[in-house]
């Protein structure tokens, strides 16, 4: 089981945010059947300024954007997680920025709840490995966020 702790910020819309970052994580990783034993993953929930800053140090791209993801281990070294005997594994950290986050599900005439969990699935695959550099990548991460998401009763976001 993956312990999730989510940092909301106090800009975020009351919710249950623990509850909701609790179960988008197990639904990414149900969708490509891991457990990685003793896991962890923070989430923040923060704001446009906050993730403008880290995508502009980390990334070299000056401007906010949805979500972000810090993955604490290479794609290569993914699979070998399940067996290992380390007390706590820290898969990483994902950054929401709430402006973005907001605009994008208002476009899309969704909550943002739903729309918080397809980036919380979103970037849980990327702390797992995947990516979406490339056509066949992204067509078969996408189909792991549709199966994620389904799971949890969210339609498909890609319709």
């Amino acid at each position: 089981m993956t312990l999730v702790e989510v940092d909301c910020g106090s800009a975020w819309p009351t919710g249950d945010w623990d509850r909701l970052g609790e179960q988008a994580v197990a639904a990414a990783m149900a969708s490509v059947s891991m457990a990685i034993p003793r896991s962890e993953i923070a989430i923040r929930l923060t704001d446009d300024a906050e993730v403008h800053g880290l995508n502009r140090d980390y990334r070299g791209k000056d401007k906010p954007t949805n979500v972000l993801s810090f993955p604490q281990y290479a794609p290569e070294e993914i699979a070998d997680l399940a067996a290992s005997d380390d007390p706590e594994i820290l898969l990483g950290d994902i950054v929401l920025a709430l402006e973005t986050c907001q605009r994008e599900a208002t476009d899309k005439g969704i909550a943002l709840a739903d729309h918080t969990a397809h980036l919380i699935v979103h970037g849980t695959l990327h702390l797992l490995g995947h990516d979406h550099l490339e056509d066949a990548a992204a067509e078969a991460m996408e189909a792991l966020e549709v199966k994620a998401l389904a799971s949890m009763g969210i339609a498909n976001p890609y319709l």
